[in-house]
Protein backbone atom coordinates (compact mmCIF):
# COMPACT_ATOMS: atom_id res chain seq x y z
CA UNK A 1 0.00 0.00 0.00
CA UNK A 2 1.40 3.40 -1.02
CA UNK A 3 0.53 6.11 1.48
CA UNK A 4 1.99 9.08 -0.40
CA UNK A 5 -0.41 11.64 -1.89
CA UNK A 6 0.54 13.91 -4.80
CA UNK A 7 1.57 16.73 -2.46
CA UNK A 8 3.96 14.34 -0.70
CA UNK A 9 5.86 13.43 -3.89
CA UNK A 10 9.55 14.27 -3.48
CA UNK A 11 12.13 15.07 -6.11
CA UNK A 12 15.21 12.90 -6.55
CA UNK A 13 17.92 13.34 -5.40
CA UNK A 14 16.45 14.20 -2.02
CA UNK A 15 17.55 17.57 -0.67
CA UNK A 16 16.86 19.25 2.64
CA UNK A 17 14.48 22.18 2.34
CA UNK A 18 14.06 21.60 -1.40
CA UNK A 19 11.95 24.48 -2.73
CA UNK A 20 11.07 22.59 -5.93
CA UNK A 21 8.07 20.25 -5.75
CA UNK A 22 8.09 16.76 -7.25
CA UNK A 23 4.89 17.17 -9.27
CA UNK A 24 3.21 19.81 -11.40
CA UNK A 25 -0.28 20.92 -12.37
CA UNK A 26 -0.22 18.62 -15.42
CA UNK A 27 0.19 15.61 -13.11
CA UNK A 28 -2.71 16.84 -11.01
CA UNK A 29 -4.89 17.44 -14.10
CA UNK A 30 -4.23 13.93 -15.46
CA UNK A 31 -5.08 12.32 -12.13
CA UNK A 32 -8.25 14.40 -11.79
CA UNK A 33 -9.40 13.39 -15.26
CA UNK A 34 -8.62 9.72 -14.73
CA UNK A 35 -11.00 9.64 -11.74
CA UNK A 36 -13.90 9.93 -14.17
CA UNK A 37 -12.91 6.75 -16.03
CA UNK A 38 -13.72 3.14 -15.26
CA UNK A 39 -10.32 1.47 -15.08
CA UNK A 40 -11.60 -1.97 -14.10
CA UNK A 41 -9.68 -4.57 -16.08
CA UNK A 42 -7.83 -1.90 -18.06
CA UNK A 43 -4.11 -1.89 -18.81
CA UNK A 44 -2.51 1.53 -18.25
CA UNK A 45 0.83 2.73 -19.55
CA UNK A 46 2.44 5.75 -17.88
CA UNK A 47 5.19 7.50 -19.82
CA UNK A 48 7.64 10.12 -18.52
CA UNK A 49 6.29 10.24 -14.97
CA UNK A 50 8.54 12.90 -13.43
CA UNK A 51 8.99 11.56 -9.90
CA UNK A 52 6.09 9.16 -9.43
CA UNK A 53 2.97 11.31 -9.03
CA UNK A 54 1.12 9.42 -11.78
CA UNK A 55 2.45 5.97 -10.92
CA UNK A 56 1.69 6.36 -7.23
CA UNK A 57 -1.71 7.90 -7.96
CA UNK A 58 -2.70 4.84 -10.00
CA UNK A 59 -1.12 2.20 -7.78
CA UNK A 60 -3.41 -0.79 -7.45
CA UNK A 61 -4.41 -0.71 -11.12
CA UNK A 62 -2.70 -2.68 -13.90
CA UNK A 63 0.03 -0.14 -14.65
CA UNK A 64 3.36 -0.09 -16.47
CA UNK A 65 5.57 2.96 -15.98
CA UNK A 66 8.28 3.88 -18.50
CA UNK A 67 11.03 6.47 -18.13
CA UNK A 68 14.34 7.11 -19.88
CA UNK A 69 15.53 9.20 -16.92
CA UNK A 70 17.49 7.67 -14.03
CA UNK A 71 16.45 10.56 -11.80
CA UNK A 72 12.78 9.85 -12.54
CA UNK A 73 13.39 6.11 -12.11
CA UNK A 74 14.81 6.64 -8.63
CA UNK A 75 12.08 9.14 -7.80
CA UNK A 76 9.36 6.65 -8.74
CA UNK A 77 11.03 3.91 -6.71
CA UNK A 78 11.34 6.17 -3.65
CA UNK A 79 7.87 7.70 -3.79
CA UNK A 80 6.19 4.34 -4.43
CA UNK A 81 8.04 2.89 -1.44
CA UNK A 82 9.70 0.37 -3.79
CA UNK A 83 6.31 -0.93 -4.94
CA UNK A 84 6.68 0.28 -8.55
CA UNK A 85 9.74 -0.46 -10.69
CA UNK A 86 9.66 1.41 -14.01
CA UNK A 87 10.96 0.01 -17.28
CA UNK A 88 13.65 2.03 -19.06
CA UNK A 89 13.62 0.63 -22.59
CA UNK A 90 10.77 1.20 -25.05
CA UNK A 91 11.44 -2.28 -26.42
CA UNK A 92 10.11 -3.64 -23.11
CA UNK A 93 6.57 -2.43 -23.83
CA UNK A 94 4.33 -5.45 -24.27
CA UNK A 95 0.79 -6.25 -25.27
CA UNK A 96 -2.05 -3.79 -25.77
CA UNK A 97 -2.71 -0.79 -23.51
CA UNK A 98 -6.18 0.65 -22.97
CA UNK A 99 -4.95 3.99 -21.65
CA UNK A 100 -1.63 5.76 -22.13
CA UNK A 101 -0.85 8.65 -19.80
CA UNK A 102 1.96 10.70 -21.26
CA UNK A 103 3.83 13.69 -19.88
CA UNK A 104 4.89 15.35 -23.16
CA UNK A 105 8.70 15.72 -23.34
CA UNK A 106 10.55 18.79 -24.62
CA UNK A 107 12.44 16.68 -27.14
CA UNK A 108 10.18 16.15 -30.17
CA UNK A 109 12.33 13.34 -31.59
CA UNK A 110 11.85 11.48 -28.31
CA UNK A 111 8.10 12.10 -28.50
CA UNK A 112 8.02 10.81 -32.07
CA UNK A 113 9.92 7.67 -31.07
CA UNK A 114 7.48 7.06 -28.22
CA UNK A 115 4.45 7.52 -30.46
CA UNK A 116 5.86 5.19 -33.12
CA UNK A 117 6.41 2.52 -30.48
CA UNK A 118 2.86 3.04 -29.24
CA UNK A 119 1.41 2.19 -32.65
CA UNK A 120 2.43 -1.42 -31.91
CA UNK A 121 0.62 -1.46 -28.57
CA UNK A 122 -2.71 0.27 -29.21
CA UNK A 123 -6.06 -0.76 -30.70
CA UNK A 124 -8.97 1.43 -31.85
CA UNK A 125 -10.42 1.49 -28.32
CA UNK A 126 -7.09 2.72 -26.83
CA UNK A 127 -6.92 6.29 -25.58
CA UNK A 128 -3.95 8.63 -25.22
CA UNK A 129 -4.12 11.26 -22.49
CA UNK A 130 -1.23 13.72 -22.52
CA UNK A 131 -0.36 16.35 -19.97
CA UNK A 132 1.84 19.41 -20.23
CA UNK A 133 2.37 22.82 -18.75
CA UNK A 134 1.09 25.26 -21.37
CA UNK A 135 4.42 27.10 -21.65
CA UNK A 136 6.16 23.84 -22.61
CA UNK A 137 3.49 22.58 -25.03
CA UNK A 138 5.08 22.78 -28.49
CA UNK A 139 2.81 22.99 -31.57
CA UNK A 140 4.85 20.17 -33.09
CA UNK A 141 3.56 17.79 -30.43
CA UNK A 142 0.02 18.13 -31.83
CA UNK A 143 1.30 17.39 -35.34
CA UNK A 144 3.06 14.23 -34.17
CA UNK A 145 0.09 12.94 -32.17
CA UNK A 146 -2.21 13.58 -35.15
CA UNK A 147 0.24 11.78 -37.44
CA UNK A 148 0.79 8.63 -35.40
CA UNK A 149 -2.21 8.28 -33.04
CA UNK A 150 -5.26 10.23 -34.17
CA UNK A 151 -7.15 13.51 -34.10
CA UNK A 152 -6.34 15.61 -31.05
CA UNK A 153 -8.58 17.58 -28.73
CA UNK A 154 -7.64 19.57 -25.63
CA UNK A 155 -8.98 20.42 -22.23
CA UNK A 156 -9.28 23.91 -20.87
CA UNK A 157 -6.12 25.19 -19.22
CA UNK A 158 -6.12 24.78 -15.43
CA UNK A 159 -3.33 26.31 -13.35
CA UNK A 160 -1.31 26.79 -16.56
CA UNK A 161 -1.59 23.09 -17.48
CA UNK A 162 -3.56 21.42 -20.26
CA UNK A 163 -4.50 17.92 -21.38
CA UNK A 164 -4.33 16.65 -24.96
CA UNK A 165 -6.54 13.70 -25.94
CA UNK A 166 -6.44 11.30 -28.89
CA UNK A 167 -8.05 7.96 -29.72
CA UNK A 168 -5.96 5.50 -31.71
CA UNK A 169 -7.05 5.79 -35.34
CA UNK A 170 -3.84 5.02 -37.21
CA UNK A 171 -1.81 1.89 -37.99
CA UNK A 172 1.54 0.38 -37.04
CA UNK A 173 4.50 2.14 -38.62
CA UNK A 174 8.19 1.19 -38.84
CA UNK A 175 10.45 3.11 -36.51
CA UNK A 176 12.91 5.67 -37.87
CA UNK A 177 14.93 5.62 -34.63
CA UNK A 178 17.69 5.25 -33.67
CA UNK A 179 19.27 7.41 -36.34
CA UNK A 180 22.54 6.64 -38.11
CA UNK A 181 24.72 9.76 -38.25
CA UNK A 182 28.07 10.56 -39.88
CA UNK A 183 30.31 12.55 -37.55
CA UNK A 184 33.10 14.74 -38.87
CA UNK A 185 36.52 13.25 -38.12
CA UNK A 186 35.25 9.70 -37.66
CA UNK A 187 35.04 7.06 -40.37
CA UNK A 188 32.38 4.88 -38.79
CA UNK A 189 28.71 5.78 -38.50
CA UNK A 190 27.26 6.67 -35.09
CA UNK A 191 23.99 5.37 -33.68
CA UNK A 192 21.99 8.09 -31.94
CA UNK A 193 18.84 7.17 -30.02
CA UNK A 194 16.02 9.68 -29.98
CA UNK A 195 16.44 11.27 -26.55
CA UNK A 196 20.01 12.45 -27.07
CA UNK A 197 21.19 16.04 -27.03
CA UNK A 198 22.25 17.18 -30.53
CA UNK A 199 21.27 13.79 -31.95
CA UNK A 200 21.26 14.90 -35.61
CA UNK A 201 24.73 16.45 -35.84
CA UNK A 202 27.91 17.20 -33.91
CA UNK A 203 27.25 20.26 -31.73
CA UNK A 204 29.81 23.07 -31.72
CA UNK A 205 30.76 22.60 -28.07
CA UNK A 206 31.58 18.91 -28.54
CA UNK A 207 33.43 19.74 -31.75
CA UNK A 208 35.69 22.14 -29.82
CA UNK A 209 36.12 19.67 -26.95
CA UNK A 210 37.24 16.91 -29.33
CA UNK A 211 40.19 19.09 -30.31
CA UNK A 212 41.41 19.14 -26.69
CA UNK A 213 41.19 15.55 -25.43
CA UNK A 214 44.40 14.83 -23.48
CA UNK A 215 46.81 12.02 -24.21
CA UNK A 216 48.72 10.51 -21.28
CA UNK A 217 49.30 7.65 -18.89
CA UNK A 218 45.64 7.03 -18.02
CA UNK A 219 44.25 3.69 -16.87
CA UNK A 220 40.63 4.70 -16.33
CA UNK A 221 38.83 7.53 -18.15
CA UNK A 222 35.23 8.58 -17.53
CA UNK A 223 33.07 10.30 -20.15
CA UNK A 224 30.72 11.98 -17.66
CA UNK A 225 27.37 12.84 -19.23
CA UNK A 226 28.37 10.78 -22.24
CA UNK A 227 25.43 11.24 -24.66
CA UNK A 228 26.41 9.14 -27.72
CA UNK A 229 29.88 8.37 -26.34
CA UNK A 230 31.90 10.30 -28.91
CA UNK A 231 34.18 11.92 -26.31
CA UNK A 232 35.03 8.54 -24.79
CA UNK A 233 35.72 7.15 -28.26
CA UNK A 234 38.15 9.97 -29.02
CA UNK A 235 39.79 9.45 -25.62
CA UNK A 236 40.22 5.73 -26.40
CA UNK A 237 41.78 6.51 -29.78
CA UNK A 238 44.34 8.75 -28.07
CA UNK A 239 44.79 6.47 -25.04
CA UNK A 240 44.36 2.89 -26.32
CA UNK A 241 45.41 1.25 -23.04
CA UNK A 242 42.78 3.09 -21.00
CA UNK A 243 39.50 1.55 -19.78
CA UNK A 244 36.64 3.83 -20.85
CA UNK A 245 33.72 4.45 -18.49
CA UNK A 246 30.44 6.02 -19.61
CA UNK A 247 27.97 7.73 -17.31
CA UNK A 248 24.66 9.37 -18.16
CA UNK A 249 21.22 10.00 -16.69
CA UNK A 250 19.51 8.98 -19.93
CA UNK A 251 19.15 5.26 -20.63
CA UNK A 252 19.11 6.02 -24.36
CA UNK A 253 22.45 7.79 -23.99
CA UNK A 254 23.95 4.71 -22.36
CA UNK A 255 22.55 2.52 -25.16
CA UNK A 256 23.97 4.87 -27.80
CA UNK A 257 27.39 5.10 -26.16
CA UNK A 258 27.61 1.32 -25.80
CA UNK A 259 26.66 0.65 -29.43
CA UNK A 260 29.01 3.32 -30.78
CA UNK A 261 31.95 2.17 -28.67
CA UNK A 262 31.42 -1.45 -29.76
CA UNK A 263 31.39 -0.27 -33.37
CA UNK A 264 34.85 1.26 -32.91
CA UNK A 265 36.69 -1.10 -30.54
CA UNK A 266 36.84 -4.76 -29.57
CA UNK A 267 36.86 -4.28 -25.78
CA UNK A 268 33.84 -3.26 -23.70
CA UNK A 269 33.22 0.07 -21.93
CA UNK A 270 32.04 0.23 -18.32
CA UNK A 271 28.50 1.63 -18.27
CA UNK A 272 26.89 3.65 -15.48
CA UNK A 273 23.21 4.62 -15.81
CA UNK A 274 23.07 7.00 -12.87
CA UNK A 275 22.60 10.54 -11.64
CA UNK A 276 25.84 12.37 -12.45
CA UNK A 277 28.33 9.88 -10.92
CA UNK A 278 26.78 9.52 -7.48
CA UNK A 279 27.53 5.81 -7.07
CA UNK A 280 30.99 5.88 -8.62
CA UNK A 281 33.81 4.12 -6.79
CA UNK A 282 36.07 6.45 -4.81
CA UNK A 283 39.63 7.09 -5.98
CA UNK A 284 39.14 4.95 -9.09
CA UNK A 285 39.62 7.27 -12.09
CA UNK A 286 42.61 8.99 -13.67
CA UNK A 287 40.74 11.36 -15.97
CA UNK A 288 37.20 12.70 -16.29
CA UNK A 289 35.91 14.43 -19.42
CA UNK A 290 32.71 16.39 -18.96
CA UNK A 291 30.36 18.64 -20.92
CA UNK A 292 27.69 19.34 -18.27
CA UNK A 293 24.04 19.91 -19.17
CA UNK A 294 22.43 23.00 -17.67
CA UNK A 295 18.89 21.63 -17.37
CA UNK A 296 17.09 18.59 -16.00
CA UNK A 297 13.82 18.22 -17.85
CA UNK A 298 12.36 21.73 -17.71
CA UNK A 299 14.36 22.78 -14.63
CA UNK A 300 17.32 25.00 -15.54
CA UNK A 301 20.37 25.66 -13.36
CA UNK A 302 23.98 24.81 -12.57
CA UNK A 303 23.02 22.23 -9.92
CA UNK A 304 23.79 19.31 -12.27
CA UNK A 305 27.25 20.64 -13.13
CA UNK A 306 27.98 21.22 -9.44
CA UNK A 307 26.98 17.66 -8.58
CA UNK A 308 29.06 16.30 -11.47
CA UNK A 309 32.13 18.16 -10.22
CA UNK A 310 31.62 16.94 -6.63
CA UNK A 311 31.07 13.34 -7.75
CA UNK A 312 34.09 13.63 -10.04
CA UNK A 313 36.29 14.83 -7.18
CA UNK A 314 35.16 11.85 -5.12
CA UNK A 315 35.88 9.35 -7.93
CA UNK A 316 39.28 10.66 -9.06
CA UNK A 317 42.52 9.24 -7.76
CA UNK A 318 44.90 11.67 -6.08
CA UNK A 319 46.64 13.50 -8.92
CA UNK A 320 43.79 12.71 -11.31
CA UNK A 321 42.17 15.46 -13.36
CA UNK A 322 38.81 16.58 -14.65
CA UNK A 323 38.54 18.47 -17.94
CA UNK A 324 35.32 20.42 -18.44
CA UNK A 325 33.86 22.41 -21.32
CA UNK A 326 31.10 24.98 -21.00
CA UNK A 327 29.86 28.31 -22.26
CA UNK A 328 32.36 30.93 -21.09
CA UNK A 329 29.76 32.91 -19.14
CA UNK A 330 29.00 29.91 -16.91
CA UNK A 331 32.29 30.39 -15.06
CA UNK A 332 33.06 26.73 -14.44
CA UNK A 333 36.64 27.65 -13.53
CA UNK A 334 35.30 29.32 -10.37
CA UNK A 335 33.10 26.40 -9.38
CA UNK A 336 35.89 23.88 -10.01
CA UNK A 337 38.31 25.90 -7.89
CA UNK A 338 35.81 25.90 -5.03
CA UNK A 339 35.59 22.10 -5.15
CA UNK A 340 39.12 21.08 -6.16
CA UNK A 341 41.10 24.00 -4.73
CA UNK A 342 42.54 24.74 -8.16
CA UNK A 343 41.53 25.22 -11.79
CA UNK A 344 43.27 26.17 -15.03
CA UNK A 345 41.84 27.45 -18.30
CA UNK A 346 43.12 25.19 -21.08
CA UNK A 347 41.51 26.70 -24.17
CA UNK A 348 38.87 29.23 -25.21
CA UNK A 349 37.09 30.39 -28.33
CA UNK A 350 34.42 33.02 -28.86
CA UNK A 351 31.80 30.93 -27.03
CA UNK A 352 33.35 28.12 -25.00
CA UNK A 353 35.95 27.61 -22.29
CA UNK A 354 37.80 24.39 -21.44
CA UNK A 355 38.98 24.11 -17.84
CA UNK A 356 41.12 21.59 -15.95
CA UNK A 357 41.14 20.85 -12.23
CA UNK A 358 43.32 18.33 -10.38
CA UNK A 359 42.61 16.33 -7.25
CA UNK A 360 45.42 17.17 -4.83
Amino acid sequence: MITRSITDIKRYPLKKNDLLQGWDAADSLILEHIKSLDLTGKRILIINDQFGALSCGLYGHDITSYTDSYVSYRGILFNSEQQITPISNLKDLSGIYDYVLLQIPKNMSFLEDILIHLTNHLLPHSKLICGSMVKHLAPTSFDLINKYIGTTSTSLAVKKARLVFANFEKAKVPNIYPQKIKMDGFEKIFTNHSNLFSREKLDIGTRFFLEHIPKGDFNAILDLGCANGIIGIKAKELNPKAQIHYSDESFMAILSAKENYQNHFTDEPVLHWTNCYEDGAKNSLDLILCNPPFHQGTTVGDFIATQMFKDGHNALKKGGSIRVIGNSHLGYQVKLKQIFGNSKIVATNNKFMIVDAQKI
